[in-house]
């Protein structure tokens, strides 16, 4: 392929690239606004912080511990209702 050629189909993928992202944004489809919500989170599936004893990620040791958290589009937290009795919340829960 000659240098024309890969410059071209460079110039290519980035203007679609950038069609792409111009596309999402006026359908709205844009990243959401994310925020920690604490006891949601499955045991070792919680996003980070799980608190004394553990590292990070996935280092939850039960189901919806009270100090874990996983991210969730914001303002959802509160309403989130878990099959353990309690909602999530913006700040670790005391069990």
């Amino acid at each position: 392929m000659t240098t024309t050629k890969i410059a071209t189909a460079f110039a290519a993928a980035i203007s679609l690239a950038g069609a792409a992202h111009a596309d999402d944004t006026k359908s709205g489809m844009s990243k959401a606004k994310m925020e920690k919500c604490y006891g949601v989170a499955l045991a070792g599936e919680n996003d980070c912080a799980a608190g004394p004893g553990t590292t990070c990620a996935g280092t939850s040791t039960k189901d919806y511990q009270g100090n874990a958290w996983k991210l969730v589009p914001a303002g959802t937290c509160p309403e989130m209702e878990t099959p353990a009795g309690h909602h999530g919340s913006l700040e670790p829960i005391e069990m």
